[in-house]
């Protein structure tokens, strides 16, 4: 494997600029690594799952605080309300991370 990958990497570099060649040309997409693709796609299954379990998680809590603070404790249901939007948040960032980081590159 690191012999293809050595090679490759002399290949590309080993090649003379295409004349008129825009920056867009050069830029190539993204090429799996040989091998490691289903171990990727298997950590990255499993850390959408922990987002799910610790975003439910975190509800729960948010919900428990709320409904524990509700008499003579309102600092602890404000806690629990003022939560809530950093779990979406997270959530929300954890949902849309893999179309920003195709979109940045």
């Amino acid at each position: 494997m690191l012999t293809h990958l050595a090679d490759v990497a002399l290949n590309v570099l080993a090649a003379p600029p295409t004349p008129g060649a825009t920056p867009a040309d050069l830029d190539p997409g993204a090429i799996e690594i040989p091998g490691l693709g289903f171990l990727v796609t298997q950590l990255l299954g499993w850390a959408k799952w922990a987002l799910l379990v610790a975003g439910v998680l975190g509800m729960f809590i948010c919900a428990g605080m709320m409904i524990m603070g509700r008499r003579n404790r309102s600092s602890t249901a404000v806690d629990g309300a003022t939560g809530i939007p950093w779990v979406l948040g997270g959530l929300t960032l954890g949902a849309v991370a893999a179309t920003v980081v195709g979109a940045v590159l």
